[in-house]
């Protein structure tokens, strides 16, 4: 009788599964090349200039007719005063860059026409400097009224130009102050050049942070002036105070030309 001798089969060695690590590295490479390839989406839907053109134009006339009626939103002063808010009306702007859909104040007796959007304003020109300018971090009230004198012109009294600073100053720190996401795999920080008016116009970089999510789609951060390591350090520990807690990547481009 013969034994027979079976040789147990070799194991099958493990399929070695790429590292998370390198899975990581390349989703965030491949984010950074699409961030530096696509840039800032400034114009078109979802821009940055239609969201904060569209913020501008609806916090102004807010200011407007606090000013017409001589008393804030919801303050008691206003019963029984002849005419109070009545709601807001829808409008699409056409703009220099993109057609934008506000809501706009209404009182009850109908004598309050906005002047920064008027009735039959076929076309609002000038507003893609003076909105980035608005919505940029570190301008001061002078230089915000700066900008909202030129747009309304010698019509509209100082103290008005100023209740409607506060009004565009409060609507835009809703924007910049917004809680953000926890993580985002790459920051895109971008730098344009614009006029800023405050007694004498001068060319200044304002910095754009843009985020890619983890989903990968795009959301503009903030809008700042200013520049120099310090001045990051603040930028940086105001995304973290947010709620800005990590990020993988950060790429970073210049636009020295403007827009």
């Amino acid at each position: 009788m013969t034994d027979t001798v079976v040789e147990p089969e070799p194991a099958e060695q493990p399929v070695q599964a790429p590292s998370s690590t390198a899975t990581d590295e390349r989703l965030i490479a491949m984010l950074v090349d699409r961030a530096r390839t696509d840039g800032l989406q400034l114009t078109g839907e979802g821009g940055l200039l239609q969201m904060l053109t569209e913020r501008v134009l609806e916090s102004a006339p807010e200011g407007e007719i606090i000013d017409h009626l001589g008393y804030e939103k919801h303050d008691p002063a206003g019963t029984n005063n002849g005419s109070s808010r009545n709601g807001t009306r829808a409008k699409i702007v056409p703009t220099d860059v993109d057609p934008v859909e506000v809501k706009l104040p209404r009182d009850t007796a109908g004598s309050f026409e906005p002047q920064i959007v008027k009735k039959r304003q076929r076309r609002l020109t000038g507003v893609d400097e003076m909105v980035l300018s608005l919505s940029a971090k570190g301008l001061t009230h002078g230089e915000i009224s700066a900008h909202l004198a030129e747009a309304y012109g010698a019509e509209v009294s100082q103290q008005t130009i100023s209740t409607i600073t506060d009004q565009v100053m409060d609507g835009m720190a809703e924007w910049q102050n917004r809680p953000l996401d926890r993580v985002y795999p790459v920051l895109f920080v971008d730098a344009i050049k614009v006029r800023i008016r405050d007694g004498q116009v001068a060319n200044r970089p304002i910095y754009v942070v843009m985020a890619v999510t983890v989903d990968g789609t795009r959301d503009i951060l903030g809008i700042w002036t200013g520049e120099g390591a310090k001045y990051w350090l603040h930028v940086f520990t105001e995304l973290k105070n947010r709620g800005c807690l990590t990020h993988s990547s950060t790429a970073r481009n210049a636009r020295p030309s403007g827009l």
